[in-house]
């Protein structure tokens, strides 16, 4: 991971929004983007002021209604994380931390867990996707898990199941991976699938005033293809913690610890007792500059912004950003075809100095710019 980055995380990670100059004009309203992930939460985000959720497909528990969205478990996190990304409207963030997409309705299709999400599952998924593409109006679908081995999208019915939604009119985005800092860097199905947008990975250090390689895999697929496409931010992006879990109590505790006057900390400390064994230690100090360094080393330590989002990195995020896009592409011109946005995503984004070509294919994705081209083709 590069080292570079925020000196104090809680006020330099930016929306993004801001990073990448987009145009909050459009929010992907009147699109559903579908999700493939390990688990989902219904996160206020999505929820607040109305529910945005219009389906939930769990495949492991078909029965399963949207209330089973209200339960959280170690499962929930990353499926929650990626669509809050791409369609969050940041109800907890006062509108601060809100996706691109912020008023796109979303399906959510559970293929994993936390502890594993196989090749075919994720070919399940993709195939309910196409068979309830019209029945949700399915426009874009975002995948940030990836396949378990490597084969040519002409064999792989991963591939193929991809490439098929494509035809079928829904613009297809997929994570590249993580694995760039590796001797072996492959980008894997379904983001190896010559119709799908993979996308990898930027680091501009929260605030878009750098720009460096994340270590997202790279290179020629096993037929030939260059993967990524396109790269959007993949570090320091804004994401929600999974509520009623100790994380986010945790999370809660150190920032009322680190808005809280010198006068109140230790009445909070006492309050808070036996909730954090490195606090209680302290407290007996009684020293409040010894509290504020410890506060602020966790809130850095444990990536925390608020006490309901913390930051968090993988091109598993950088994914949602360009989904997102897609459905504000698709606001602007609900006519376009998924081989229009993927020819105006590469031909506006911008190819940026210091990045190898390989890693960063057509470049950065640039919100604004393809809107703008979406909404001129309608004209």
């Amino acid at each position: 991971m590069p080292a570079s980055g925020p000196s104090d995380a809680r006020t330099r990670v930016l929306p993004i929004a801001e990073r990448l100059d987009a145009d909050t004009k459009y929010a992907g309203r009147g699109v559903t983007i579908a999700f493939l992930d390990s688990g989902f939460y219904a996160h206020p985000d999505l929820t607040t002021p109305y529910n945005r959720i219009a389906a939930y497909h769990d495949l492991f528990a078909p029965r399963a209604g949207l209330e089973a969205l209200e339960r959280s478990d170690v499962s929930s996190w990353h499926g929650m994380m990626t669509s809050v990304v791409a369609a969050g409207n940041g109800a907890l963030s006062a509108g601060q931390f809100r996706g691109l997409a912020w008023e796109a309705n979303v399906v959510l299709v559970k293929v994993g867990s936390a502890h594993r999400i196989v090749h075919d599952d994720i070919r399940r998924g993709l195939d309910w996707v196409l068979e309830n593409r019209e029945r949700y109006g399915i426009r874009v679908l975002n995948i940030s898990c990836g396949g378990d081995y490597e084969e040519s999208f002409l064999t792989d019915p991963l591939s193929r199941a991809a490439d098929e939604a494509s035809r079928q009119g829904i613009v297809v985005v997929a994570a590249a991976g993580n694995a760039g800092h590796l001797a072996d860097h492959q980008v894997l199905p379904p983001a190896s699938a010559p119709s799908v947008l993979a996308v990898g990975g930027l680091d501009d250090g929260g605030a878009g005033q750098q720009s460096q390689h994340y270590h997202s895999s790279y290179g020629l697929t096993i037929d030939g293809l260059q993967k990524p496409e396109l790269i959007a931010p993949a570090i320091w992006v804004a994401a929600p913690i999974l509520p009623g879990t100790p994380t986010a109590a945790e999370a809660r505790l150190l920032k009322r610890l680190d808005e809280a006057p010198d006068d109140k900390l230790f009445d909070l400390l006492a309050a808070h007792a036996g909730a954090d064994a490195d606090l209680d230690a302290i407290a007996g100090r009684r020293e409040p500059y010894l509290v504020r360094q410890l506060v602020a080393a966790k809130l850095r330590d444990r990536r925390v912004l608020s006490g309901h989002y913390k930051h968090v990195d993988g091109t598993s995020f950088a994914s949602p950003i360009v989904a997102s896009v897609v459905a504000q592409m698709l606001e602007a011109n609900p006519a376009l075809r998924p081989h229009q946005v993927r020819r105006i995503l590469m031909t506006t984004a911008r190819g940026t100095p210091g990045i190898a070509l390989e890693r960063q294919g057509w470049g950065v994705v640039q919100p604004r710019v393809a809107v703008e081209a979406a909404r001129s083709m309608a004209a």
